[in-house]
């Protein structure tokens, strides 16, 4: 069981323990244990959280930036508004997780699973996301200006609207992706795999956008994304 009166130090466990509004900034809590617990409003930033495990925990409008959450799993975590910018994610899994509306801005995050995460309205600016794992996530209207998105499987997922623009997806999985008005002017989509007419067809580029071999810019490229 549980001991949610325990001090924080590395390895703590406090799963199913009601945290709340934490102040924990610059921490050793290496391999801490918080599953299916509530984290919200607290704030970690630059802790070292190496290894934790926070699956199905709520960390929404909660602070990690600038954290060491490498190989951390965050699995099926709820967490809207929350804060990683600049944090280490490298390895992490934020597989099924709802993240939605949240900062990832200049993340290290190589190798990372998104997998069927909620990332609406995120903001990936900066981060580098190289052969990380985007495949059935919700992407749309997410920022990844200036990213690193090589590699990327973004398999089925839904991009529509979401801002590629200048981004090299050498290595890319664009499989069944939905592109539905996504900004690509600019981005080097000659190295991708998976990607159909069909989906530049409803994609916003401009004629500086690259294309693999044998899909063709629409004619109604530049467009113009639509209001809400």
């Amino acid at each position: 069981m549980a001991k949610c009166q325990d001090a924080p130090a590395p390895g703590v466990d406090w799963s199913g323990c009601s945290k709340a509004r934490l102040m924990l900034t610059n921490e050793d809590l290496t391999g801490i244990v918080v599953q299916r617990s509530l984290l919200t409003l607290s704030d970690f930033a630059a802790s070292r959280m190496a290894g934790a495990k926070l699956s199905e925990t709520e960390v929404s409008r909660t602070r990690f930036e600038g954290a060491d959450l490498s190989r951390s799993d965050f699995t099926k975590a709820l967490g809207w508004r929350a804060n990683f910018a600049q944090a280490n994610l490298t390895g992490a899994n934020f597989s099924a997780a709802d993240m939605n509306r949240s900062n990832f801005a200049q993340v290290k995050a190589a190798g990372s699973n998104f997998s069927k995460a909620e990332l609406n309205r995120s903001d990936f600016s900066g981060a580098d996301l190289t052969g990380a794992n985007m495949s059935k996530a919700e992407v749309a209207r997410v920022l990844f200006q200036n990213a690193r998105v090589t590699g990327v499987d973004f398999s089925y997922s839904n991009l529509s609207r979401s801002r590629l623009e200048g981004r090299d997806l050498k290595g890319a999985n664009l499989t069944g992706a939905y592109f539905y008005l996504t900004q690509l002017g600019g981005a080097d989509l000659s190295g991708v795999s998976g990607l159909s007419q069909a989906q530049i067809d409803i994609a916003c580029g401009t004629e500086q956008t690259k294309l693999p071999a044998g899909l063709n810019a629409p004619k109604g490229w530049p467009c113009k994304e639509e209001e809400d």
